[in-house]
């Protein structure tokens, strides 16, 4: 079943300038990962701290290899270094509703 991750970052405020291009960078190895279905960046028009990513996996496993991926030092990613928290969030996409 597809999932759906929803990942709310909230920016340091030295990182709202950053981040157009850490993102970038970023989900550039993302949207290439085995499984993944597509990404969409929001960012918050009353918060400009506040940047939510959308990303579209084709099964909850994929979503599990990704994470484990960017556990390692392979797949680190500079996102860290300008996100002040964060909140991930899983959805499993219902075609039978």
């Amino acid at each position: 079943m597809t999932t759906i991750a929803i990942l709310e970052l909230t920016l340091t405020a030295e990182g709202v300038a950053q981040a157009p291009a850490i993102l970038t960078e970023t989900l550039e190895a993302t949207r290439s990962f085995e499984g993944n279905l597509g990404c969409e960046v929001l960012f918050d028009n009353a918060d400009e701290q506040h940047v939510s990513i959308v990303e579209r996996w084709q099964s909850v496993e994929n979503d599990d290899a990704y994470r484990a991926f960017r556990a390692t030092p392979e797949g680190a990613s500079r996102l860290g270094s300008i996100v002040a928290d964060r909140k991930l969030t899983l959805y499993t996409v219902r075609d039978d509703i």
